[in-house]
């Protein structure tokens, strides 16, 4: 510990310097915790999760109308106000249709003063020091100084509106207001959650991806379809194939191609080599329609990898038995002369069925073809600049589960048994369970990203199982009955027996099991994502008597049908929890244009029974030892 302070010491040379950090982390600790908003399964879905973003589920339009309220902001109606805010170039442009030039200067000119009270406003519950990092470098000496006169002391009047007549001259009034928008959406939001899933389905991951990374403060709790890509970047081969199938099955392949810059041309090739259109494997579309020459495309493409995906994963099976997953071992139950399968002592015919590069006697083995057709895109997707930046954030921001304030966040589940005990995944002849099953798997999984000129060690196989093990936290189903969906008619045979966590985490005690498993206190929340919640049949969110929130963002269109709307997110702020439910979004310009609003319940959760401070947080925990660290070479400065 004498080295310790001797650099503490090094840090804060006077007993002046420690008495000022002591008084500044001090008043820190007593100011209210920053607003925590959690998101999950994106999806791909950009426009609908920027919208969440900028307006963090209705907080900031919470936070403008109190500020309208306790200053009598009337020079503009709170509504415009807000559309300013979310979206001040946009805004600025749909103006410009209807206003003269004057007219516009001169609302814009009015609008400054407003986005200063309100930015004052919402940085009162931060440091000077915090507020000052969050302005643009442009800007910031002006915003600040705004900022200090938005009292407008008469002696002074004249010096506000001064900067604001010189900005307008120097045609930089739009830039202003621009940014003092974007600084008010900063400080609504301390730190953003994203509970899984960032990956497949919609069209735009790399964009979300790509806005995360500009964020100050942002955590990831991984989900299963984000763990495949960063199997892929890993080096799984099974994780790389069933990447693109579900790009192709979505019509997603311009993802990999165009933006990731994976070139596909030689998977293409061989897909129509080999493979004829059929019906089972027609693309998913949300919207749009796709010539015949582009679903034909994608549906071969979708049946190449899937066989391709079918024998890399017997090959896996094989030389992985702590796996258990001997009864997916699909291509080696089929009687290929008699196109039938045997599942559970029962014979299925298949459908659609294309076994011509399947050898009967050997049905995971590879050709020669096929290996340097794998080994080729595995060069491309690890070589690809942008997808190993976003996997690379993904491991840095990313984790398998936080617990954070009091809180358990994870995406899918803790396997159990139908009793409630934790369930256990063997290996090696040493059982995991519960937190330690999960430390387990990220600690395997971050060994295999460190090697990834690794395809088949134990490490980069655990991403596959990952995606379809009975025992995943990501996954927590018996079997994914990939093929049976492709092939077989009988939908009995698609079903996917959820683990009896999916049921008992209705009972609170069940919950409160979790969190102290987690060493929290049985105080706090587990929030869930990917599953959707169907409203219209009635399911509730919020479950085990408020210890269990599921906010499944149901930003994919697919299951928009299904739920009866576009899911929830969770609004965590210094008076307690929202939970925000949402319909599903159109587009910015419905927004502009008045007409729309995605936010279409907040659900109080649990109230606080007193306003939470910094110090009640994990922040602030960290704040308090330094606190007891700085008064102790305080009282001992002369020791050191």
């Amino acid at each position: 510990m004498k080295a310790f302070y001797q650099l503490l010491k090094e840090k804060f040379p006077t007993r002046a310097d420690i008495l000022t950090e002591i008084i500044n982390l001090e008043a820190i600790c007593h100011l209210p915790k920053g607003t925590e908003h959690f998101v999950s399964d994106l999806h791909g879905e950009y426009p609908a999760f920027d919208y969440i973003l900028r307006t963090c589920s209705g907080s900031v339009k919470s936070k403008i109308q109190e500020c309208f309220d306790l200053y009598e902001l009337s020079a503009m109606d709170s509504q415009e106000f807000c559309l300013f805010v979310y979206y001040p170039e946009q805004k600025i442009a749909f103006d410009k249709q209807t206003l003269s030039h004057n007219a516009l200067q001169a609302k814009l000119i009015a609008l400054v003063p407003i986005q200063i009270q309100v930015l004052k406003y919402l940085g009162n519950k931060y440091t000077r020091s915090k507020v000052r990092k969050s302005l643009p470098a442009n800007f910031a000496y002006i915003i600040e100084e705004l900022l200090a006169e938005i009292e407008r002391n008469p002696d002074k009047e004249g010096y506000f509106d001064a900067i604001i007549d010189k900005i307008t001259e120097l045609n930089q009034l739009e830039e202003l207001v621009i940014a003092l928008s974007y600084v008010i959406q900063r400080l609504a939001v301390d730190v953003l959650h994203v509970v899984g899933d960032i990956y497949d389905r919609g069209k735009y991951p790399d964009i979300i991806l790509n806005r995360l990374e500009k964020l100050p403060n942002v955590d990831i709790q991984w989900g299963n379809h984000d763990i495949t890509w960063m199997g892929a970047v890993s080096g799984s081969y099974a994780c790389m194939i069933n990447v693109i199938r579900i790009a192709a099955r979505y019509n997603n392949l311009t993802l990999i191609e165009d933006r990731y810059g994976i070139n596909l041309r030689k998977l293409v090739d061989y897909s129509r080599k080999y493979y004829q259109p059929v019906s089972a494997f027609d693309p998913i579309l949300d919207e749009g329609e796709l010539s015949q020459e582009e679903n034909n495309l994608l549906n071969v493409v979708q049946q190449a990898t899937a066989i391709l995906q079918f024998k890399l994963e017997s090959r896996l099976i094989h030389r992985r038995p702590d796996f258990q997953l001997e009864h997916r071992q699909v291509l080696e139950m089929i009687d290929y002369a008699q196109k039938t399968i045997c599942l559970k002592g029962r014979d299925y015919a298949l459908s659609d069925f294309n076994s011509g590069r399947i050898a009967a006697e050997n049905p995971c083995a590879l050709d020669d073809e096929e290996e340097k057709l794998l080994k080729q895109l595995m060069h491309a997707f690890q070589t690809s600049e942008c997808l190993k930046r976003h996997v690379d954030f993904l491991f840095e921001k990313g984790s398998m589960y936080l617990q954070y304030n009091g809180n358990l966040l994870f995406h899918g589940c803790i396997p159990l048994h139908e009793n409630g005990d934790f369930k256990s995944l063997k290996i090696k002849n040493r059982s995991y369970s519960g937190k330690e099953l999960l430390d387990f798997y990220e600690k395997e999984i971050r060994q295999s990203y460190r090697h990834p000129d690794k395809h088949e060690d134990f490490s980069t196989d655990l991403f596959w199982y990952l995606w379809v093990g009975e025992n995943s936290s990501l996954f927590g189903k018996k079997a994914m009955t990939t093929f049976e969906r492709y092939f077989i008619k009988d939908k009995a045979t698609h079903e996917e027996v959820k683990n009896p966590y999916y049921r008992l985490r209705n009972k609170e005690s069940v919950c409160r099991d979790i969190l102290k498993e987690f060493g929290l206190s049985e105080e706090g929340h587990i929030i869930n994502g990917h599953t959707p919640v169907k409203e219209k049949d009635g399911e509730n969110p919020v479950k085990a008597g408020g210890k269990m929130l599921v906010i499944d963002g149901g930003f994919a269109k697919a299951y928009q049908k299904k739920t009866g709307l576009a899911g929830y997110t969770l609004v965590f702020n210094s008076y307690g929890m929202l939970l925000v439910a949402h319909q599903p979004f159109t587009n910015s310009q419905d927004v502009l244009m008045g007409n729309y609003d995605i936010l279409s319940t907040r659900r109080l959760v649990e109230e606080s029974s007193r306003r939470i401070l910094v110090k009640d947080t994990n922040i602030g925990h960290r704040i308090c030892d330094e606190i007891k660290h700085l008064e102790y070479l305080y009282r001992h400065f002369d020791k050191y």
